[in-house]
Formats: C-alpha cells, sequence, structure tokens
C-alpha cells in the first residue's frame, strides 16, 4: 500500500468534521496531518477528537509548521479565494468546499492558481460521488429516458445557518449556501449549460428567529431556462422544520427519472391508531450523503496521486456560481437574468 497523503483540514466546523471522519475513520490512504480554524475552542475539540497535535490559527503558520500533500477548505465562503491561492502557491493540492467564491473574478484567480502550481482543484459537489445520482446519471447518458426536458432539483435544510451565510454580502445568501449542490446537479444532468434563469424568494422565518440581515430570505423558488432547451428548477427552503430533503426529478423525451426519497429509512412504524403509518427521514445532510462525502475524497486522493483532472472542476464550480449571481440579481431587479450578463460583467472587471 502506497505511504497514507498527509492532508491540512482548515476549517473544523460541520463540514469540516464531516471530511475529518472520511479521513481519520474510512479512508486508510490518507492521513489528517494538521487542522485550522481561527476559533480556539474549535480547534482544541477537533484536535483532541481526531488525535491531531498540529493544529493552527492561519494556514500560514500550518505551512511554515506542519508537513501536508493537500488542504480541504470548509471554511467560510468569503475566505476560499485567498486560501486556495495560498495553497496552491506552496504547491498543495485543494479539494474546496461549495460554494467555491463569492464571485466569477475570485473562482478564475483560483482556477489560475492551480494551474500555475499545477496542484488539483476540485470542487466539493459531492452529489455527483453519490451511487443514486451517479446511476441515475449514467441512465441518462445511456439515453434511457432520452433527451432531458425538465429537471426539477430541490434542497431543504433543516437549521438556520449562521450569519455570515446568510448574508449576500458574505455569502451571496441561502441559494450559495444551501442550494450550490442544485445549481450544480442541474446543470450535470441536463448536460448544458443555463442561459437564463428567474428568481423568487420569501422570508417567513425570520423574524421570529431575530434575523434582521437585509434581503435575507429562507424560501427560493429559481426557473432554469438551459442552452439544450431544457427547463428546469431549484426549490430551497432552510430551515426546514421536517428533516433534510434532497430530491431530484427528470423528465426526458422518453421516461421520467426520480433521484431520492422523502423516507430515510426503509423502514414504516405503525404504534396506534391515531398516529397512524410513520417512517424515519433524514434528519442532516451528512446522514443522507454519509457514502459520497467517502468516495468523494477517495477520489481526490486518486487524482493527486495519478496526476489526473478531478471529475468535478474550477469550471463546475464557477458555474454554479455564476448561476447564483444571475438568480441573486433576479430577486433583487425582479426580471429574468441572462448568465452572458454575469459572465460579460466577469469579463469586463478582469
Amino acid at each position: 500500500m502506497p505511504e497514507p497523503i498527509p492532508v491540512c483540514l482548515i476549517g473544523a466546523g460541520r463540514a469540516g468534521q464531516v471530511h475529518a471522519e472520511s479521513l481519520v475513520h474510512h479512508l486508510p490512504g490518507a492521513r489528517l496531518a494538521a487542522i485550522v480554524d481561527q476559533q480556539p475552542e474549535t480547534l482544541r475539540t477537533a484536535g483532541g477528537r481526531y488525535g491531531v497535535e498540529p493544529c493552527f490559527a492561519t494556514l500560514e503558520e500550518a505551512l511554515d509548521s506542519a508537513s501536508f500533500d493537500a488542504v480541504v477548505i470548509t471554511a467560510p465562503t468569503f475566505t476560499h479565494k485567498k486560501l486556495a491561492i495560498t495553497a496552491a502557491a506552496a504547491g498543495k493540492h485543494i479539494l474546496c468546499e461549495k460554494p467555491m467564491a463569492l464571485n466569477l473574478d475570485e473562482c478564475d484567480e483560483m482556477i489560475a492558481a492551480a494551474e500555475r502550481h499545477r496542484v488539483v482543484l476540485q470542487i466539493g459537489f459531492m452529489r455527483r460521488f453519490d451511487p443514486e445520482f451517479e446511476a441515475a446519471a449514467a441512465r441518462i447518458e445511456a439515453g434511457e429516458i432520452g433527451r432531458p426536458m425538465l429537471i426539477k432539483s430541490l434542497t431543504h435544510g433543516p437549521g438556520l445557518p449562521p450569519a455570515w451565510a446568510r448574508d449576500l454580502r458574505t455569502s451571496n445568501g441561502m441559494l450559495a449556501e444551501v442550494n450550490s449542490h442544485d445549481w450544480d446537479t442541474t446543470r450535470w444532468l441536463a448536460g448544458s449549460d443555463p442561459v437564463r434563469v428567474f428568481a423568487e424568494v420569501a422570508n417567513f422565518k425570520g423574524a421570529a428567529r431575530g434575523v434582521d440581515t437585509p434581503n435575507f430570505y429562507d424560501t427560493a423558488l429559481v426557473t432554469i431556462r438551459f442552452a439544450s432547451g431544457a427547463v428546469g428548477s431549484i426549490s430551497g427552503v432552510c430551515p426546514c422544520e421536517y428533516g433534510y430533503d434532497a430530491r431530484v426529478e427528470i423528465v426526458g423525451e422518453r421516461g421520467i427519472l426520480q433521484i431520492g426519497e422523502l423516507r430515510g429509512q426503509a423502514v414504516v412504524i405503525c404504534t396506534n391508531r391515531d398516529q397512524g403509518l410513520v417512517s424515519p427521514v433524514y434528519r442532516t445532510w451528512p446522514e443522507r450523503f454519509a457514502a459520497a462525502y467517502v468516495r468523494e475524497m477517495r477520489h481526490f486522493l486518486d487524482c493527486i496521486r495519478s496526476g489526473s483532472s478531478p471529475r468535478v472542476t474550477g469550471a463546475d464550480g464557477r458555474w454554479a456560481v455564476a448561476g447564483v449571481l444571475a438568480a441573486t440579481a433576479s430577486l433583487l431587479e425582479d426580471r429574468p437574468v441572462r448568465l452572458s450578463e454575469v459572465l460579460e460583467k466577469s469579463k469586463v472587471a478582469g
């Protein structure tokens, strides 16, 4: 067996812990060599939980004092560009969680840095590594349902994200933090890039939870036109009271394909006549996509060893960011927005 690849985790929050579990408990081809987090208590807890002694407040400190070949970035979105560019300049391979960055210029800088220093840059769209999603994509590619005509994707999350994650200025809001996977999934399964979007949003629960963030919304519905002629939709609700929910439906010229279900287990319980039948649901996203996170990390390690390009590239992350930016412009300006407006604005700024 080859030597385990040493990896530095940057960000020890919820997403970081999911990746740490993969590295420590499921992938003998990797070693969690260092942890970075700006919150001292979070850092101490993570270091103790995973038996990692080299713990640092900044990536720069880790680069100076620890030895590792790759980084996994799960810090807040507004830090991704600087962290990725710093890691690339040091020759470290990068798995960056979604959303990739705040805007397309940041995405371009990250992609250019990875190319310049010849390191892997993989974006954390783990649904592409989920067995159900992979099987569905293969069946679509094989032509089983014909050409995709209509694609509907939803992500409903149970918890209210932290303040920075629900603010358009520091994260691009819920359509980025909660629904980035839907942007990638619809484009991936459509086999086509989005060309126009229209977003409707609403705020039902913010006031009761003390949220006073400008332009906050907890409910969103986006319609999408793809270059292929297909149409799609993205549904987002967060916080969602009934649990975690991620499903997709694709209608093709010859049939329909559905991915996922509301039921979390193939178990039905009946305890009394008044309650009726009860089936458990998924409570969290780590539970729903547990296998996908492990397979995603294994693919990242394989790309490092083989020198091959990842299945989910910086370009894929960039398209998801472009969709979010177009949808945000749509909801703020109350109009359909063409993706070309966002893409051209990036060219002018660059």
